[in-house]
């Protein structure tokens, strides 16, 4: 069984009455079903609930997500390629998981700026304009269409919905996608989207419960575990671009991910990780700094 659209408010009934009914295990997949998740764990000891994108866990409650920021930094290296440099990024909620995001995106970006030999600014590639929701149809135009109206070259969805990179391709100015393959939503522009993928973990969970070897974990897994992914690339895009991706993509699947290797400056020029480093999971998860390249600001 699964129930659609559950709003915080909302959450803690919906997920107790699932409890109560006798489910075994019960998926939240939002980052606002986590408290209510946690206060249902407590009464139903022996319900096992997995919650995607948060940090809490108790004894019946584990958390899970997938590592987008692997898909984003090969988003932004194949537009760097393609020339875009000066992206504008439709942002969700000013949190560590889509500043993670914005960062990956941005550093391949400059990367594939680089390699292209495409003159640009390095400190003003990626400006960032922020929804502070998940999801916001109309405000997803209207800032998709500002920075439209300010030159940007590319807009880069990243809310759930296809709105704003359906109104950058309505105004005629590539996209790129997120979550699915926003060309299958009206959005034909789109050069490429990053897509979300949850069913392998779902198997993998509820198989870890039906041999009782489940324990509560905070799961990260990507491009390896078949958790995240792109779709198609746009025909517009090259074939040496797409080849230079996907060479990346199968160095990633393969357990080798440079998206952050140090040196990396924030957008005050101060190093933050350093050479020949790599962040550990803790900070990507907690990360709440921009990276050069970004314009705008953490809200």
């Amino acid at each position: 069984d699964y129930t659609e659209n559950v709003l915080a408010a909302d959450t803690e009934r919906v997920v107790r009455s699932y409890a109560k009914s006798g489910s075994d295990v019960i998926f939240g997949t939002t980052f606002e079903h986590m408290d209510p998740m946690l206060m249902v764990a407590k009464d139903f000891p022996n319900t096992v609930l997995e919650h995607c994108s948060g940090y809490k866990t108790a004894k019946n409650l584990g958390n899970y997500f997938a590592r987008m920021e692997q898909a984003e930094y090969l988003a932004g290296y194949m537009a760097g390629l393609m020339g875009f440099k000066n992206v504008g990024t439709v942002a969700t909620q000013p949190i560590p998981e889509p500043i993670r995001g914005i960062n990956a995106f941005t550093l391949g970006l400059l990367r594939g700026l680089k390699e292209g030999n495409h003159p640009h600014d390095p400190a003003k590639v990626n400006t960032v304009a922020w929804l502070k929701k998940w999801l916001d149809p109309i405000n997803e135009v209207v800032l998709a269409e500002t920075l439209i109206n300010q030159k940007h070259d590319l807009i880069r969805q990243m809310a759930d919905t296809p709105d704003s990179a359906r109104a950058a391709c309505y105004k005629k100015v590539p996209a790129i996608g997120y979550g699915m393959d926003v060309r299958r939503s009206g959005a034909d522009c789109a050069l490429v989207s990053t897509t979300w993928n949850w069913g392998p973990y779902y198997v993998d969970a509820v198989k870890r419960v039906m041999n009782k070897t489940w324990k509560p974990q905070e799961i990260f897994w990507g491009f390896k575990e078949n958790l995240i992914g792109l779709s198609s690339f746009h025909a517009s895009v090259g074939k040496p671009v797409q080849e230079k991706v996907l060479a990346e993509f199968k160095k990633m699947k393969e357990g080798k991910d440079d998206s952050f290797l140090g040196p990396i400056k924030d957008q005050e020029g101060k190093v933050i990780i350093q050479a020949g480093s790599r962040p550990t999971d803790k900070e990507l998860l907690t990360m709440k700094w921009l990276a050069g390249g970004v314009v705008g600001k953490i809200l």
